[in-house]
């Protein structure tokens, strides 16, 4: 399963001093869900790294609530990012 190891990777930047952001998309936003699977993904919000979870997948899964610590954003961000030269991790 990659998703604790992309989890740890972020945590990890975030104690090392580097601002992480994680953005959800697609079905990543299923994990978004409060639920007992998303205790993980809060887990990582309050070490200090920023979850967003995109607004277009949310309401096309018809997903209105979200995790402690998850918040609704555009695809813009993501473009905003890049834009910003902020190194960027696909998967």
């Amino acid at each position: 399963n990659d998703v604790g190891y992309y989890y740890d990777l972020a945590k990890g930047l975030v104690e090392g001093g580097d601002q992480v952001t994680l953005y959800l998309a697609q079905n990543g936003v299923l994990s978004a869900r409060p639920s007992a699977h998303s205790a993980a993904l809060s887990a990582l919000a309050r070490s200090g790294v920023t979850v967003l979870a995109d607004d277009f997948s949310l309401q096309e899964r018809g997903i209105a609530k979200l995790a402690e610590g998850v918040a609704a954003a555009p695809i813009e961000v993501v473009v905003d990012h890049l834009a910003a030269g902020h190194k960027t991790l696909w998967h």
